[in-house]
Parts: C-alpha cells; structure tokens; sequence
C-alpha cells in the first residue's frame, strides 16, 4: 500500500493542488489527508460528481492549473455529461486528474449494486477516451504513473488514475466537523417506522439508512415488504416514492433521504412538490455528512433545508432535532395534505456492528410489487 501523503505530496509537485468531488470509501484515507492539509478554497465536497468537474473546469479556466476530481466509480454516470460535452478535446478541451475508487471490481467480492459498475468503469473511461492508469500498490511504480498522468494533463486531457480497494494505507482525520446534536440517527429510523400504517411503504437511500432501516424490521420480526431499499442510485429514492406515491394514491410513502443524497440532486424537491402528492412524506434524516463512505462532511446542517422545500411548494415543512418532538411531529405529519417535508436533525455515526441487508434487490423489488397490489 502507499501513503496518502506520499501520493497527495507527489501530486502537488506536479502542480495539482485542487481538489473537488464526491467522497467514497476507497478514497476515505486520501480524502482524509486532502481535508487535514488543503483550505475550504482548495478541497470542495460538490454536490454530486458532474459538478465536481464542472468546479474543476472552472477552476482551470481561472488559474491555468488542472485540479483533481475524486469520486467513486458510480459517480462516472454522473460525469458523463460534462466529460463530454465540456472537458472533451473536440469542445473545450479541459484537463483535469480524475481518482475513481473501483468498487464492484471484477472478482472482486463487493455489494450487488457495486457488480455492473464494475464491470464498466474503465469500458467508460475507453468510450469516452479518457487514458487511465489502475494505480499501483507500490510507490515507486504509483509514482512513475502520476508523472505519466501529469503529463498527459500538460497536454490539455483528462487522465485518470482508477483506485482499487486497500490501495492507500490507513490516514485518521485530524480536523474532525462534530455536531452538537444527541438524537442517534437508527433510534430516529425505528420510531418514524414504528408510527407507519400497516398500508404505508417506504423508499429508503442508499447507505446506512437502507441498513439501519432493513435491520430495524428484522428485529422485530417484521417483514421487509413494506420497504424499498434503494441500495445504489444515490439522490433517487424521492423519485422512486413520488412513482409510487402518484400510482398509488391510495396508500402513505415515506421517503427516508439523508442529507447528501438531498443536495446531489436538489431540483427533484421541486419535482415533487410540482406534482402535489397529497400522500407522501419526505424525511431527510441530515447529519452534515456522508457517513457511508468516512464522515466527510456535508453542507446540510449549515443551510436550511426545511425553507428549501417550503420555496418550492411543499405543503407542510417540519424540522426536529430531539425524540420527544419527532414523536409529537409526526403525528402532525400524518394528518397533514402532502406532500410533507420533514427533517430530523441527528447526530454522525453508526454501529460499528450495523450488518447489511440479507435479501437480494430483486427480492426486495418483488416483494414490494407484491405488497403494493394487495
């Protein structure tokens, strides 16, 4: 393995010290090291992967300089669009280093919505010819590659160097962001889901909601029936409940959202509230941080999201940081016209012991259609 300050501290040398994009477990050590020794100026969490190289482009057009884009390979969908409609040598012509974290890496073993990514990622680095390097494990041969990828940059290109699991040794974040909130995130699962009707399902987001969601009803015995655990398709579950919420107008869907899927794709809050689901309950549990992939920090709790869902027209907006008001909370939200935006304010972390879920997507698909024709 090599250090993340070997690789960052080789990169700068060569001129690349920017960095932007979307944290991912493979790169939870580098990212670690970038928070700890660049300023807010220099190391951006954005939104989602396309704007990240949309952050680094412009910072290329303003300093001359390529910067880096990290993001894990599931991110590249996100990317596609400015890869080729920006950065392409045929229109704008923009360098930039790209860090892809290889999940789902052919024989790799890894969760099942990581296998098809996988297989793809650097099939879409070739179609869109974008030249790329797997990095090495070693840091003499790691280094000889940024040299190459830098010079590749030089040449105005995107070069990519693709990053497999345990390629970078193990670096703790220094500069740790605390909240001051007590209310666990999995105790705010439980009771929101303990308050559903026996009707009521729910699109839950990837990470550790899905998790702590799928493990909740398993501890009480429950079926998983009632819950889509959207386990990839970050910043989509609002979508997949507003399908169902605007079929099935019949039956109350709870989204649970967390904060970073929220922000990677804001503009579907007003999509919902454009289609007035008078039955259907958002619930963004928000920490200000991306917990799934190493803690890296979001900009959730410094904005107001529950006046951001007010402005594009939901019709009940309520926000909560302790137990005794989320239990008073929702009760109003149950009686309310949706849709009904609701934010529960908890604090960073999870069980060190928090399993995954046991059953296969398509399992989970099915017995959901099964429960929504009854």
């Amino acid at each position: 393995m090599i250090t993340p300050e070997f690789f960052i501290e080789k990169l700068r040398s060569e001129g690349i010290d920017f960095f932007v994009g979307v944290p991912d477990s493979l790169l939870k050590n580098v990212c670690a090291y970038i928070t700890d020794h660049f300023d807010a100026a220099h190391n951006i969490i954005a939104a989602n992967e396309g704007a990240a190289v949309g952050l680094a482009a412009g910072h290329y057009l303003a300093s001359g300089k390529a910067g880096c884009v990290y993001m894990q390979n599931s991110g590249e969908g996100n990317a596609i669009n400015p890869f080729a409609s920006l950065t392409d040598k045929e229109v704008y012509n923009i360098p930039m280093l790209l860090l892809i974290g290889w999940r789902g890496k052919p024989g790799v073993h890894d969760e099942p919505q990581h296998v098809k990514q996988g297989k793809i990622t650097t099939g879409l680095l070739n179609v869109l010819g974008i030249n790329y390097h797997v990095l090495s494990k070693e840091e003499d041969k790691a280094a000889k590659q940024i040299s190459k990828a830098a010079e590749v940059i030089r040449n105005k290109e995107v070069y990519a160097l693709v990053i497999e699991k345990d390629t970078f040794e193990e670096y703790k974040l220094q500069n740790i962001e605390t909240n001051n909130l007590t209310m666990c995130r999995e105790d705010a699962i439980q009771s929101v889901a303990a308050s559903l009707d026996e009707r009521d399902c729910i699109v839950s987001t990837t990470g550790m909601i899905s998790r702590e969601l799928f493990e909740y009803r398993a501890a009480m015995n429950q079926s998983h029936e009632r819950d889509f655990l959207t386990v990839g398709s970050m910043g989509h579950a609002s979508q997949i409940a507003l399908g169902i919420a605007l079929e099935r107008p019949d039956r109350r869907v709870w989204c649970f959202d967390g904060d970073g899927a929220t922000i990677m794709h804001m503009g579907s809050l007003a999509i919902v509230a454009s289609k007035s689901p008078k039955n259907y309950i958002h619930v963004v549990f928000n920490n200000g941080a991306h917990d799934s992939v190493g803690g890296q920090p979001t900009v959730g709790l410094r904005i107001d999201l529950p006046a951001v869902a007010k402005a594009v027209g939901y019709a009940a907006v309520y926000s909560v940081d302790n137990k005794a008001d989320l239990e008073t909370v929702l009760d109003k939200a149950k009686n309310s016209t949706g849709p009904v935006f609701l934010e529960v304010k908890v604090k960073k972390g999870n069980r060190k012991d928090l399993g995954r879920p046991t059953t296969t997507p398509i399992q989970n698909k099915e017995a959901l259609m099964r429960f929504l024709s009854k």
